[in-house]
């Protein structure tokens, strides 16, 4: 599982960087859930909800970037440790998500 986890967890990331949407929710499950971490505050349900989310992010955010730092792969679980850049008026800002996936797909996120 660690591997198709990681390779899950770096298809996103690689298409975040593209600004490619429909490459990008491609490994998630149609009924994904992001949360904050920690506890279960819902910010995102639902592959829709993705869809208009992160459309919004690149269209506003077109020099947007992830670099990844670290990662972690736990079996079906990955931790990146990402510098996220080129937002507009935002200043660099480290980020970590954990992403769990089942069968071949993301099936829920915590950003921290």
């Amino acid at each position: 599982m660690g591997k198709i986890s990681e390779m899950l967890a770096q298809k996103q990331l690689d298409a975040y960087n593209k600004q490619d949407l429909e490459q990008f929710l491609s490994v998630y499950s149609d009924d994904v859930v992001i949360f904050e971490f920690p506890g279960d505050k819902v910010t995102t349900r639902g592959i829709d909800e993705m869809r208009t989310r992160y459309g919004k992010l690149f269209t506003d955010h077109p020099n947007n970037h992830a670099e990844l730092l670290a990662r972690i792969v736990h079996g079906n679980r990955v931790v990146d440790h990402e510098l996220v850049t080129g937002r507009e008026n935002s200043e660099p800002k480290k980020a970590v998500a954990i992403y769990e996936i089942e069968g071949e797909k993301i099936v829920k996120v915590w950003f921290l």
